[in-house]
């Protein structure tokens, strides 16, 4: 029988919502900062319009939904699911304002796609975007790569009581330490250090390549921001393409793997452990499945003679590929490249590797490196354990920062999370075939939207219909939340309406 709420559940649910949306309104401040210092004054109106509208429903939903009561994980799940909702409608306030969108719902959809770091985008014009939404699309990235639920812990959420359940809710399983706002501080000092190290590499670069010092720091916070929450948005339309340079390829590189890491692997290393390295199952994975798939991919380079020497398919096939395996989808060819001139082998190596993913608790999506080595695993497992007498007890252990026996609800939450993440693919590469675009081509966006990459085969553009869209914002959504908190939501919802 379905229990149906009480007036307390929603209050909980509206109290931290309020919370988060209020964090999405100080989050615009910093565009609001750049559009004054660059003169842009119609921006400035249009955030100021965006963090009144935040600022206005989240201290009303503060003040009536003020509670005590405890947070149930029924609770931190919906709170996740919702608010990222809520968040994102209010956080396209200053997109659809700035006219560069053909409807409200390609603001949400570039949005949805900032949060997820998937990087996918519906903007018109791009090239000519201002500064201050240039960063604010980029701090969305930033933001959702950590966490808009680790945001409001970090500095809006005090207590620590029943607040685990909205970080695990939204898809970090790990705690650094054993504090979880200690936790969300801890990732923040680790995003904003590779931040500052990322972007002003990437300025000297620019700046010794010819970029005017300003466009040059520009370039490399935004750039920066985005490769490290593996987002993928980009200043230009040619995206990483634009800046033609070896150099800036490599630093990106550098900071889209990073940032495809768990973040549980980064604090290891920070605290002396840098052993686990090349102990841990989930970097063993990546690097087993990148050479499969960088080998797949060249070869399909290879037979369709798409490049003139080694040097030029070993650039493009390593970067496009590292790009879609850690969820990144910074790319350095044109979208429908990939169909023209880079043939279906090619991309099915490109597609496979955006459905991996890369780090559980990382700012990727995907399946997850963790999860496909359970599954391998779990294989071997079974294999020694039919070669072995009947008699013996076949233990097996893989090491993920410390050393873990593999046990049966290992393999049944890694093959749950892998089915679904299937299924969302499925969807959307039904829906894109139904429109008629070519099966290949329907696949790739969708598994890049589900996966929360951002590469594109040229599906996804401002023209496509609308259904499309909502199909893809969805498969953003529950890719990024991993399934579990969206469940909760509907059911919540189902409960409110037929629960007794």
């Amino acid at each position: 029988m379905l229990v149906k709420p009480r007036l307390g559940d929603f209050k909980v649910i509206g109290f931290y919502t309020g919370s988060i949306i209020i964090g999405v309104g100080l989050l615009m401040l910093v565009p609001l900062l750049a559009a004054l210092i660059f003169g842009e004054w119609n921006p400035v109106f249009d955030f100021l319009i965006g963090i009144f509208s935040c600022l206005s429903l989240g201290f009303f939903l503060h003040l009536l939904c003020r509670t005590k009561k405890h947070v149930t994980w029924t609770h931190g799940l919906v709170v996740t699911a919702f608010s990222w909702l809520v968040a994102t409608a209010l956080g396209a306030i200053p997109h659809y304002l700035s006219g560069h969108f053909g409807s409200y719902l390609d603001a949400v959809f570039d949005v949805m796609s900032g949060y997820t770091t998937t990087g996918l985008y519906l903007l018109q014009d791009l090239d000519h975007v201002s500064n201050a939404l240039n960063t604010w699309r980029h701090l969305l990235s930033f933001a959702g790569g950590q966490g808009i639920i680790v945001v409001a812990l970090t500095f809006l959420i005090k207590g620590t009581s029943g607040i685990l359940k909205m970080y695990i809710a939204e898809g970090k399983e790990e705690q650094l330490l054993p504090n979880v706002i200690q936790t969300a501080r801890a990732i923040w000092l680790i995003s904003l250090s590779y931040l500052v190290v990322g972007s002003l590499a990437l300025w000297l670069v620019g700046v010794l390549e010819g970029m005017p010092p300003v466009r040059g720091l520009l370039h490399g916070f935004w750039v920066s921001m985005s490769a490290w929450s593996t987002a993928g948005f980009a200043p230009q339309s040619f995206n990483i393409g634009y800046y033609h340079s070896l150099p800036w390829e490599i630093v990106t590189v550098v900071l889209f793997t990073s940032g495809g890491f768990n973040f549980a692997l980064h604090w290891a290393i920070w605290t002396g452990n840098r052993r686990e390295i090349y102990r841990n199952l989930e970097i063993v994975t990546m690097a087993a499945t990148f050479t499969i798939l960088f080998l797949i991919t060249t070869l399909g380079l290879i037979k369709g003679g798409v490049y003139p020497d080694a040097l030029a398919i070993f650039r493009k096939s390593f970067y496009v590929v590292a790009s879609g395996h850690t969820g990144t989808g910074f790319a350095t060819v044109y979208p429908r490249e990939f169909v023209n001139r880079w043939g279906e082998l090619a991309m099915l190596g490109v597609t496979i590797a955006m459905a991996l993913g890369a780090g559980a608790a990382s700012t990727a999506g995907g399946f997850k490196a963790l999860r496909v080595g359970i599954f391998f695993k779990a294989l071997i497992h079974d294999t020694r354990r039919l070669i072995s007498p009947e008699s013996s007890v076949v233990i097996q252990k893989f090491h993920h920062i410390k050393d873990v026996v593999l046990e049966p609800n290992h393999v049944r939450a890694a093959g749950l999370i892998i089915i679904s993440y299937i299924g969302i693919y499925f969807l959307g590469a039904v829906v894109g075939t139904y429109y008629g675009y070519p099966l290949s081509e329907a696949l790739f966006d969708s598994v890049s939207s589900g996966a929360n990459v951002g590469l594109s085969a040229g599906v996804t553009s401002p023209s496509m219909p609308a259904l499309m869209k909502v199909v893809y914002i969805f498969e953003m959504w529950a890719g990024r939340l991993e399934f579990l908190a969206i469940g909760t939501l509907i059911g919540f919802v189902v409960a409110a309406v037929r629960g007794k």
